[in-house]
């Protein structure tokens, strides 16, 4: 399901709903990283978390959705920045790499993600080959990658403000 800035329909089966205020979510942190320089994507502005930048988060997110729907939903090895790396929160270090480069690697995880949820019911478990959290429904999965998305869209939101001023819901 592509990305959308609209909300889900008020009356709508489940499935529908949740995956509407997931792809809300993640169009909201697209929009929080569109038209910003890669100067300003990569400024730290809270000193206490360096890591947290737009550019960061960006890498996150794109980590979370291989890491949950690619490597514990179908047992496979996630593609993002970050996997094989034993360094710590590998994900959100992404020094040199262009904002462009970080949404285009954001979308196609969130391609990935689209093709694997569609793939299956919400009742359906994972995989455990590379988690033992495979146990967990893709209903349980898609809570919570859209409260960790939904998360991060905050953050996002108050870094985007302090960068330049931008705010906005959609």
């Amino acid at each position: 399901m592509p990305a959308t800035r609209s909300r889900p329909p008020k009356v709508a089966d489940e499935r529908t709903q949740l995956l509407g205020w997931f792809d809300l979510q993640r169009g909201i942190c697209r929009l929080k990283g569109e038209g910003l320089s890669d100067e300003q994507a990569h400024r730290v502005l809270v000193p206490s978390s360096p890591l947290m930048t737009v550019a960061g988060i960006l890498g996150h997110l794109a980590h979370c959705e291989d890491l949950w729907f690619r490597e514990v939903l179908t047992g496979e090895p996630g593609l993002a920045h970050g996997f094989g790396s034993d360094e710590d929160d590998a994900e959100f270090r992404v020094e040199g790499m262009s904002l462009a480069h970080l949404l285009d690697e954001y979308e196609a995880a969130c391609a990935r993600s689209d093709a694997a949820i569609a793939a299956r019911d919400l009742g359906d478990t994972g995989s455990t080959a590379l988690h033992p959290v495979g146990e967990a429904s893709l209903r349980w999965m898609l809570h919570h990658m859209l409260e960790e998305t939904a998360r991060h869209a905050g953050h996002l939101d108050l870094l985007r403000e302090m960068l330049d001023g931008e705010t906005g819901y959609y």
